[in-house]
């Protein structure tokens, strides 16, 4: 009586796959974020195809020239191609932005789950704690984190993580305290499983959609705290070619040399707003509640 409800499920599972792709292609935003996203992707994995320069390579004699076509975006006080660094500085802050989020993301699912599930002590223990972070403004606390670990890139990406944790642990516990009284749980219990499988096995793949659709919102904030933090001083340091870090040099020139700060706030612009678009058809798509 158990197989045929089994193998029903597997068969739909397909269907329901390519229903939740379709769906987000009828979604013209979600399709548009896509599209700048993975243009913007693709110029950074080609980038040594797509320009000729090194990012870091200093060329006196050519600084401060204007948008030309040997310099598509001009370039910067020490003469290096800001385009190229744009390109290479796309790797470093869209790839540390998702690494941040997807290390907050599974680090809060798997503490969410533990804390919902068991509960009593250890739930008060740990949601405390979470409360105690989520007092501090997430800028403010993330600044400190990296202050503390000390200015550089991955010493930013980590502060970020542990800054997101707060809010993945609360919404893996508040869908685990629902599964929890569920009829496959409570018969996996019965039949003497023991607890952490039945979180593996049974808690955290039904708890996961939830943190997917917070994950995919926070990559764009992840970015944008990425390069605030490059812009203070606390996150990428010279001559990493990061957003941020670029930006912060850059403002100082605006009057005179515009094109300097202006194509790396329109680049950080261009991908948290595509992300953004994008985790707002995921969320349209995995929770119903939210299109209605």
């Amino acid at each position: 009586m158990e197989l045929q409800p089994q193998a029903e499920s597997v068969q739909a599972q397909p269907v329901k796959k390519s229903a939740l792709l379709y769906k987000l292609k009828k979604n013209k935003l979600t399709m548009i974020g896509a599209v700048i996203l993975g243009v913007i992707i693709l110029a950074a994995v080609f980038a040594p195809v797509l320009t000729p320069y090194n990012p870091n390579m200093i060329d006196a004699a050519n600084k401060f020239q204007g948008p030309s076509w040997s310099h598509w975006f001009g370039t910067d006080e020490v003469g290096r191609d800001i385009f190229t660094r744009i390109l290479y500085g796309a790797r470093l802050s869209l790839g540390l932005g998702i690494v941040a989020i997807l290390i907050a993301a599974g680090i809060g699912l798997v503490i969410g789950t533990i804390s919902g599930y068991f509960g009593g002590m250890i739930d008060q223990a740990i949601m405390r704690t979470m409360d105690m972070v989520l007092a501090f403004p997430t800028l403010i606390l993330a600044m400190a984190l990296a202050a503390a670990l000390g200015p550089s890139i991955q010493n930013a990406m980590i502060a970020i993580a542990l800054v997101k944790i707060p809010v993945y642990v609360r919404l893996a516990r508040s869908e685990t305290l629902s599964l929890r009284e569920s009829l496959f749980v409570k018969s996996a219990q019965t039949f003497g499983i023991r607890p952490f499988r039945i979180i593996r096995k049974h808690i955290m793949p039904n708890s996961v959609s939830p943190v997917i659709i917070q994950g995919t919102l926070d990559v764009g904030d992840a970015i944008l705290l990425i390069a605030t933090l490059g812009f203070l001083g606390l996150g990428a340091q010279p001559p990493a070619p990061e957003w941020g870090a670029m930006i912060s040099i850059g403002w100082k020139y605006l009057l005179d040399f515009w094109w300097y700060p202006t194509f790396p706030c329109l680049f950080l612009f261009l991908s948290a707003g595509a992300l953004n678009l994008i985790g707002d058809g995921v969320r349209d798509v995995l929770d119903p509640r939210s299109s209605r």
